[in-house]
């Protein structure tokens, strides 16, 4: 090969290298712009749609493995009351602490969803329904600290056998307003 040739080849795999180089980068661009794009901006937990599908593959997983699985879902007590009384800058500072309570009192790799306004579902891997009540009596205990204190109710579910996802959140929705009922009889 003559030099020409040659210098020819290596300035076209140098300009390939680049090529891929930046393919990869635009490829891991994408993914954190995905990433971003399935996270509630005000509390940092992941939007519904792309949060259910990260339930619906936490489903699968348990049933892989075996290992039970509860999902919560999670309703912040008053945020209308606070947005009356605070303004919705208060009601946002509420639905942050909350998110930050749950982030802090379940495991790094339990998933947190926004599930509507005041509503967040969390699926919750390898744990019993009573360690699952015992984290949310702490997420409350954490919320009524504090100068604005919040709390929130929540209703657990065990996956079965039979479950798909609208199942489960059924199931733990019913348990949520059960919940609540009992706690404002005592009241």
């Amino acid at each position: 090969m003559a030099q020409g040739e040659r210098g020819a080849a290596a300035d076209e795999r140098h300009e390939a290298e680049g090529d891929r180089k930046k393919a990869l980068a635009d490829r891991g661009a994408s993914a954190a712009e995905r990433d971003h794009a399935s996270i509630d901006e005000l509390t940092g937990a992941y939007l519904r749609g792309p949060g259910l599908a990260e339930l619906v593959r936490e489903i699968a997983r348990a049933r892989r493995t075996g290992e039970s699985f509860v999902l919560a879902f999670v309703d912040v007590d008053g945020l209308k009351a606070t947005n009356d009384a605070r303004g919705h800058a208060g009601g946002d500072r509420l639905l942050r602490r909350v998110a930050d309570k749950l982030r802090t009192m379940l495991r790094p790799y339990d998933r947190i969803v926004r599930y509507g306004g005041d509503e967040f579902v969390c699926a919750i891997p390898g744990m019993d329904l009573r360690a699952v009540a015992a984290r949310f009596a702490l997420v409350n205990e954490a919320l009524a600290e504090g100068p604005e204190p919040g709390s929130v109710t929540a209703g657990l579910a065990q996956l079965k056998s039979t479950d798909g996802i609208d199942d489960l959140i059924a199931a733990a929705d019913a348990a949520l307003y059960r919940n609540r009922r009992e706690r404002d009889a005592r009241s």
